[in-house]
């Protein structure tokens, strides 16, 4: 796993360090309609790195984590909306990359087949709580940054559907490689997730 871990952390790490303080990671308002929608989520490195962890813990344990991303994206789009927010919002986003790709490696080693791990289980609610927890946070920026007029339903559907997109879309991509590879994704994304992390520190300190 090794040959396929190192290149990508390496270049994995050269992308966030070049724009991880850009105004890509910059949490504000967003285009509104269809389009705005769908892009929104991909625009965001934090974000779309998020809906790729999600779909790395799919391939790594069970597809049912999806239903719990689902779960909490409408959770956290309604507390955005509310326009409630967390102290550091960004700091924490960055982290539940980790947090998430991390979970799937771990729990990935217990569960060897995807009907081992029930979403009614222990083991299976724990496990969906960190993905749902992790997803609500990303959908409660969304929700703040969502513009608030008559197409707000259309801004939603196209975001909700890019980011279904991404999320399955990276657990059948994962599904079909070596198992190897799919543990060295999970490897950068936590990667990733801290680099990220430590962007959102300095722009916030500076």
């Amino acid at each position: 796993m090794k040959r396929f871990t190192a290149p990508l952390i390496a270049t994995a790490a050269g992308a966030v360090m070049l724009l991880g303080t850009s105004p890509v990671l910059a949490h504000g308002g967003a285009a509104g309609g269809a389009i705005g929608g769908l892009t929104h989520p991909l625009l965001g490195l934090d974000h779309l790195f998020m809906l790729m962890a999600v779909g790395t813990a799919a391939a790594l344990i069970s597809a049912r984590l999806l239903v719990w991303a689902l779960a909490g994206a409408v959770l956290g789009a309604a507390i955005g909306l509310a326009g409630l927010n967390l102290s550091s919002a960004e700091v924490v986003a960055a982290l539940s990359i980790s947090a998430v790709a991390g979970m799937s490696l771990l729990a990935g080693k217990a569960v060897r087949t995807a009907d081992a791990i029930g979403p009614l289980s222990i083991r299976g609610a724990g496990v969906g709580a960190v993905v749902g927890s992790g997803v609500a946070i990303h959908a409660m920026l969304h929700g703040l940054e969502a513009p608030q007029d008559g197409n707000t339903l259309i801004w939603w559907s196209g975001a909700l559907l890019s980011s279904a997109l991404v999320c399955a879309g990276t657990c059948l991509l994962l599904k079909k490689l070596p198992p190897a590879l799919t543990k060295a994704a999970a490897i950068t994304l936590i990667a990733i997730g801290g680099l990220l992390a430590i962007g959102q520190v300095g722009l916030l300190a500076g």
